[in-house]
């Protein structure tokens, strides 16, 4: 089986065992991307976990039908994984230590529940496990830094990437809107709703920078992204269908 059939069985069937399988045939390009970084304060172990949950998530994310190979799109993307824990993990001694602590708690859980589900945790999840509020966990989450869109807004770990077609090199939020299928998808949303993803999708902006620019809380902008997020799965959907 080429590596183009065995991601399309694999998005087919959903079987982690396959997933886990193809994993293990692309762990050398986390090992490979993990010893890069050694010598920067942080041990080879932790940074191999990092590039293995990478790979995990990456191989989740690859759409074979691209046409790009797995080993080409999983490299950037693992060390980008990389270099954005050694940026957080310097933003931390400058947060309360509480937040701090909280923000590797939610880490550590996230990674556990990824490994142990397949996909990653929403913010509410994460709050139930750990016994805090979903506001606590989403403020930790922003804190100190601009959250990938990569960060699931839905319970079943759907993101805005997942949802939203992927952009090209330098293409912005309005070149965007002028694909039919998307055009169609955020038509039916309300101007508040097509700010909010205009602001996280967009420009990139973090949900607490949405909600000062739009002078609402950021637990109101995490909670309309998950309705926002299922409008433009049905308009999708019903795009496909049609």
């Amino acid at each position: 089986m080429d590596e183009r059939e065995l991601f399309a069985t694999y998005r087919a069937s959903g079987d982690i065992a396959l997933r886990n399988r193809i994993v293990e045939q692309y762990l050398y390009i986390a090992e490979m991307i993990a010893k890069k970084f050694v010598g920067r304060g942080v041990e080879y172990d932790d940074l191999l976990q990092i590039a293995s949950l990478a790979l995990i998530k990456g191989v989740d994310r690859f759409d074979e039908t691209k046409g790009v190979k797995f080993a080409t799109f999983i490299t950037p993307t693992i060390a980008g994984e990389i270099k954005n824990y050694f940026r957080d993990r310097s933003r931390l001694i400058h947060l309360p230590r509480r937040i701090s602590e909280l923000k590797l708690e939610i880490k550590r859980t996230a990674d556990e529940f990824l490994s142990a589900n397949g996909r990653s945790p929403s913010p509410q999840e994460i709050a139930q496990i750990l016994s805090v509020t979903e506001e606590e966990v989403v403020t930790a989450m922003e804190s100190g830094n601009v959250v990938s869109l990569d960060r699931p807004a839905d319970e079943d770990g759907t993101s805005f990437y997942d949802v939203i077609p992927a952009a090209g090199a330098g293409e912005d939020f309005e070149r965007l809107e002028r694909r039919e299928v998307m055009r169609s998808a955020l038509g039916d949303l309300n101007n508040e709703e097509r700010l909010i993803v205009e602001c996280r999708f967009g420009r990139g902006m973090s949900q607490a920078e949405t909600a000062r620019r739009m002078k609402v809380s950021q637990m109101y902008i995490s909670r309309m992204e998950r309705k926002i997020l299922g409008k433009l799965r049905e308009s999708l959907k019903k795009s496909v269908a049609d």
